[in-house]
């Protein structure tokens, strides 16, 4: 670890605490945050979770080896982030377990799996992701280089361990809330273009 943090940091009130930036939601003090990380970068443990199967998917994930933004063509972590300088998990909370209640109301004949999938809450948890990225940048100098990493397990970081350094523990596989971590941070070569 070893890094301390500063009160330049976006989003560090005068005690150098990190601060979230709220809205309206059925999880207000959660929904829209952002906190100074160590990323734990363990691409070989990591990446390969992509090939897990999982319900449907026997192969694991379909955008896997397809997307630039997947592996294995997705860059290392420390090949895009300095990390030797401050890195930021931009995240939000979707509240999973309530998103299912609605939806059970909704369609009371559908199964466990229709009531969690994805398709149908995922598109609003992103949006809500970049509205917290879109926050966090308002909070940065005009100046300062930043990089913003959407997927940051495709490059290889253990998103779960980096988190629960700081007190957030993940739910797998997700009940009642679900994260969506974004890294944040100066560009490798720091001041260049981004």
């Amino acid at each position: 670890m070893g890094r301390e943090s500063s009160n330049d940091d976006p989003g560090a009130g005068d005690d150098g605490k990190d601060r979230a930036v709220t809205t309206a939601s059925p999880l207000p003090s959660l929904t829209r945050s952002w906190c100074r990380v160590w990323p734990v970068c363990e691409p070989e443990r990591i990446r390969p979770l992509c090939r897990r199967p999982y319900l449907q998917h026997p192969k694991g994930c379909p955008n896997f080896g397809q997307r630039d933004i997947c592996p294995p063509q997705a860059p290392l972590l420390g090949d895009v982030l300095d990390l030797d300088s401050s890195v930021w998990a931009v995240y939000n909370v979707f509240p999973l377990a309530e998103h299912v209640c609605r939806m059970r109301l909704k369609h009371p004949d559908w199964s466990r799996a229709q009531l969690y999938c994805c398709l149908y809450w995922q598109g609003t948890a992103r949006k809500q992701l970049r509205a917290s990225i879109e926050a966090f940048l308002l909070q940065l100098p005009c100046a300062t280089p930043k990089h913003i990493v959407m997927c940051p397990e495709a490059c290889g970081c253990n998103v779960t361990e980096t988190m629960k350094r700081v007190g957030i523990e993940l739910e797998w596989p997700p009940k009642q809330i679900v994260y969506q971590i974004a890294l944040a941070g100066l560009p490798v070569g720091g001041r260049g273009k981004q």
